[in-house]
């Protein structure tokens, strides 16, 4: 009777430990936000934010008491195309040298799906917050074969309006509307 009093109280303890929230700390050699917009409509232009700093924690059993907190420092900001970095870095787009990063704090998660969320946060962008939603997928959650410690991975989309904050040279030439498309792999804080 003790063995199976003693394998029940370990059971739920095992149970309650795998539902608790997760924190996990942003690779950010495994994380990319991709910007995309129009070019007077002849070209799709992508300009990829490295860099990123932040944490996220995850509740697989109330996905509502998830977070996620990010700052992309825009010194990792790369369009591949070096005067093109230059003048994004510049003022008429982020003024990085008064303004050198962009945020997101998450207001709200909720459930959208197998494998699906909306994430609701407060974006920053030269000084300005807007909120944002975020279509979130799952990728995966376990033990990273590599590194053998707990990680997850989720991509994301949204499309905001950059004259929204305040980055509106050229509108309407330059698109207004600028797709962004997440990726992280995070791993569990130690």
């Amino acid at each position: 009777m003790k063995r199976i009093a003693l394998a029940a109280a370990l059971s739920l303890f095992a149970a309650s430990a795998l539902a608790a929230p997760v924190t996990y700390k942003l690779d950010p050699t495994h994380t990319d936000v991709i910007a995309q917009w129009s070019h007077f409509g002849f070209s799709n232009p992508s300009a990829h934010f490295g860099q990123a700093d932040g944490t996220l924690v995850y509740d697989a059993d109330d996905v509502a008491a998830s977070s996620v907190e990010v700052t992309l420092p825009l010194s990792g900001l790369n369009a591949f195309v070096p005067d093109l970095t230059k003048h994004l870095l510049a003022a008429d787009f982020f003024d990085a040298d008064q303004f050198p990063t962009a945020t997101f704090k998450s207001t709200g998660v909720e459930p959208a799906g197998e494998g699906k969320l909306k994430v609701s946060g407060d974006l920053t962008i030269k000084g300005v917050t807007k909120p944002v939603v975020l279509d979130v997928t799952l990728n995966k959650a376990g033990v990273h074969p590599m590194a053998k410690h707990e990680a997850i991975g989720f991509d994301a989309t949204t499309t905001i309006k950059r004259s929204d904050f305040g980055v509106d040279a050229y509108v309407p030439n330059v698109s207004d509307e600028v797709k962004l498309r997440i990726t992280t792999e995070a791993a569990a804080a130690e």
